[in-house]
């Protein structure tokens, strides 16, 4: 969309990345940072709580998806413990709720693409518990002395298209004249609370499934910096993950996440510590966007990619990989797609789960 200017009367395109610093899920806090933040949000731990066989629970554990312990905490099956996609609250018939929110600075500079990839974005961490979503609320700060109405209207519109597709209904939502235009949804979904996704249900010898190839952050940088189009980039984004996740739980899954701003390595070693186990990586195996190892290779690397690396390094075994790959890995993702325990029809298996190697949650080969 172009806007008058008021000196000239010219006709001027609208770039949206030039008002935020970040872009997309790439402004992420830092997740060490994020961590720090909540730790002293978590409950105590709780005797009564267990995993199953052979795991012994950490400090505010869930229970076992589907366990009914008593008391209203226990309710709560998907919390804060583990940095999980969403919070999953069992109702009293037999089924659960799913709640998540998610919002970001502009990513693209097209009014609609963003608003779509938002919306996709915050459905996706429904999907990634296995949910379906039922209704969203827009989350929208606007800089309205800056950008004119009709571009907030086009982030709107975008989302309303995505949520339509999802069958998810919109129910109005939030707004506040922000310095950043920012944008995003609250959405609230069912699940079914003995098929749950978690990140902490991983066990070894599982193969672990990518459904979308990652890159969209390196090329995402690039178009902030340059106005290059990546439409490939966009259409990946924009995509829904409720294909994946239907297949995920017709194929037995019971661990998953989806992969954004933390990158695959950030979120796989959340899920691996969360599980007790090492992930391993076939490198080669992980699919990547066309132009996105030519653009890292030409320095279009964002700084919440960078942290990402740099929180999990403790913890990785890099083998033979250069740092031009570990960064592709930790590239922060907007949108991503799911990264389940287990074999997906269609999708490409990028490594398994083995059991726990002290001190490292992640290998690459």
């Amino acid at each position: 969309m172009k806007t008058v200017g008021p000196a000239t009367g010219s006709a001027a395109p609208v770039r949206l990345t030039s008002y935020a610093r970040g872009g997309g899920c790439a402004c992420k806090i830092p997740p060490g940072e994020l961590e720090a933040m909540v730790a002293g949000l978590l409950p105590p731990p709780s005797p009564r709580k267990t995993l199953g066989p052979g795991k012994t629970p950490g400090p505010g554990q869930a229970p076992t998806p589907g366990q009914a312990l008593g008391g209203d905490e226990d309710r709560l099956l998907v919390g804060l413990d583990d940095g999980d996609d969403a919070a999953v609250v069992r109702t009293g018939d037999g089924t659960a709720v799913v709640s998540t929110a998610d919002f970001f600075t502009p990513v693209v500079d097209d009014a609609r693409d963003w608003g779509r990839i938002a919306a996709a974005n915050a459905l996706s961490d429904v999907y990634a518990m296995g949910g379906r979503p039922l209704v969203g609320l827009n989350l929208l700060g606007w800089p309205r002395d800056v950008l004119p109405a009709e571009l907030a209207g086009e982030v709107l519109a975008g989302a309303l298209d995505v949520a339509r597709a999802a069958g998810c209904l919109v129910g109005g939502g939030h707004s506040i004249d922000s310095p950043e235009p920012l944008y995003g949804m609250a959405v609230t979904g069912l699940v079914d609370p003995d098929r749950l996704l978690r990140n902490d249900a991983g066990r070894p010898g599982v193969p672990l499934t990518l459904t979308k190839p990652l890159g969209v952050g390196i090329l995402n940088n690039r178009h902030k910096r340059t106005g290059e189009v990546f439409a490939h980039a966009v259409a990946v984004m924009a995509a829904l993950n409720d294909k994946a996740s239907a297949a995920a739980l017709e194929a037995g899954a019971v661990c998953a996440t989806d992969v954004t701003g933390f990158g695959l390595l950030g979120h796989l070693h959340k899920l691996a510590r969360a599980s007790g186990v090492t992930a391993v990586v076939d490198a080669a195996a992980v699919p990547v966007l066309d132009g996105a190892r030519e653009s890292l290779r030409a320095g279009y690397v964002s700084g919440g990619t960078r942290r990402n690396l740099d929180w999990v390094r403790p913890h990785l075994d890099a083998g033979r990989a250069g740092e031009d790959q570990l960064q592709l890995l930790a590239d922060a993702q907007t949108s991503g797609g799911l990264l389940v325990a287990g074999e997906i029809p269609g999708h490409p298996v990028i490594g398994e789960l083995v059991p726990a190697v002290a001190g490292t949650t992640l290998v690459i080969r």
